[in-house]
């Protein structure tokens, strides 16, 4: 990402774990490591987490610091150093990866089109000094083989499937041949099971969204999360994974946003499972790499990806036609927020992501698509599913979060049957909802998990 020399005398490779916080499955922690062994150097890999994120809360920092101290563990048994830097507020600070750095031969980091680490991938290189090297771990297929953005699944997919036999293979196992042995800095935050709710209300963030009731953080819930999709849920995935009364989604969009979890160790798993007991599972691993690959190729070429821009043309000038158009009923996005509307169905669906934090995908089609027929704009709209997803998602501001939000304007999707507000956007009902899925199900679920807490699908 720069021209820069690396370090004489420099005490280690620093790894900058921005997006993937794991050790199995990382090309990047790979990559410093394997750079590490030809210079005769340790690596030291740093992880932060900051109140200056956009919507900072009690949600997204317990769900990074779960993570942490599995982390720390199996990066001290490989003999790697770990840093983990936690900035609670501005008298914190601010410059502590420049000052780790600062004795580093080179920077190994994590390319990613979104969110912090795009803004960083882009400001930081030229501050460093040093080599910085952005490695994708992310995908499968990496993004930057794809030379141009692609506009539908249709011209991406024969695109991946030929490059997968080159990728679609395990990562190397990590080997340090240099262990790291200096002693942890002052400014090192101890991260355990017990004190995470402390550290969380130390910082100056958000404290009114409270953890998801449902999902836990880090590298041991992501692999119990992948098991319990391969031994319960791939078998009936491909019937019943549009049902969210099914449950037979594999859930891990949070593991793989915070990076827990690969892209790569999940379609390996998948498919090894399906080998063996005799299961198929091509739909999952076209949900798994065309769709979710085509969403980071979108937001690779796409700058911001979470506006109008970067639409179809038909579906802009569809939308402008039909700007006028009344809406009654039209909420705000207070009213959206609260789950104050007449629809129990949609209501349900904000309720899960105020609780869970994460909205089933073919529910989430719904939520989004009425939104647009009940906001006083389209961009009205739009700002509304962004921030929602910003503040509450676990699997939020994310690749996948843009281009299925954008999904409900247009992107990758041809246009319908013209009716008032949408135009020729797609457009979805609660009769549909009743005739195709479990509606009644799903609610009950909600409301039982609104009333006590407690969330009944994580006992099957």
């Amino acid at each position: 990402m720069n021209q820069a020399t690396p370090r004489a005398g420099a005490r280690y490779v620093l790894y900058w774990a921005q997006m993937n916080r794991r050790v199995e499955s990382n090309h990047a922690l790979l990559h410093a490591v394997e750079t590490a062994n030809r210079h005769k150097l340790p690596v030291l890999v740093y992880e932060a987490i900051t109140y200056r994120y956009p919507y900072a809360n009690n949600r997204h920092h317990t769900f990074l610091l779960e993570g942490v101290p599995e982390t720390a563990k199996r990066l001290a048994k490989l003999g790697i150093g770990y840093v983990f830097y936690l900035e609670r507020g501005p008298d914190d600070p601010r410059d502590v990866l420049y000052r780790l750095a600062a004795h580093a031969h080179m920077v190994v980091t994590d390319d990613y089109p979104t969110f912090v680490a795009r803004r960083h991938n882009a400001s930081v290189p030229a501050k460093i000094g040093i080599p910085y090297h952005a490695v994708d771990s992310s995908c499968i297929v990496p993004m930057s083989l794809m030379e141009k953005r692609e506009w539908a699944a249709y011209t991406i997919r024969p695109k991946i499937h030929r490059l997968l036999p080159q990728y679609l293979r395990p990562a190397h196992p990590v080997h340090a041949a240099i262990p790291y042995t200096e002693p942890v800095p002052d400014f090192h935050t101890t991260v355990t099971t017990e004190n995470i709710a402390e550290l969380v209300a130390s910082c100056e963030i958000d404290h009114s969204v409270k953890p998801s009731t449902t999902f836990r953080g880090g590298r041991i819930a992501a692999e119990r999360t992948l098991q319990r999709f391969l031994q319960d849920r791939l078998r009936r995935y491909a019937q019943e994974r549009n049902d969210p009364a099914a449950h037979a989604t594999s859930d891990l969009s949070p593991y793989l946003h915070y990076g827990h979890v690969s892209a790569l160790e999940i379609a390996l798993s998948a498919k090894a499972y399906a080998a063996e007991h005799k299961l198929v599972a091509d739909e999952f691993l076209e949900e798994l790499i065309v769709r979710r690959e085509l969403a980071f190729n979108y937001a690779r070429f796409s700058d911001p990806p979470d506006t109008f821009g970067q639409l179809p043309n038909w579906a802009l000038q569809t939308m402008a036609k039909h700007k006028a158009d009344s809406r009654d009923p039209c909420y705000t996005r207070e009213q959206f927020e609260a789950a104050h509307t007449h629809d129990p169905l949609w209501n349900a669906t904000q309720k899960e992501m105020l609780l869970r934090g994460k909205v089933h995908g073919y529910y989430r089609m719904y939520w989004g698509k009425k939104i647009i027929e009940w906001s006083a704009t389209h961009e009205e709209a739009l700002h509304t599913m962004v921030y929602l997803h910003d503040r509450y998602a676990v699997d939020g501001r994310d690749p996948n979060t843009y281009t299925n939000i954008l999904w409900c304007f247009g992107l990758h999707d041809r246009p319908w049957q013209e009716r008032p507000i949408f135009g020729t956007l797609r457009f979805m009902s609660y009769e549909g909802m009743r005739r195709k899925t479990a509606v009644d199900s799903y609610i009950k679920e909600i409301d039982y998990l609104e009333r006590t807490g407690k969330d009944l699908f994580t006992l099957r």
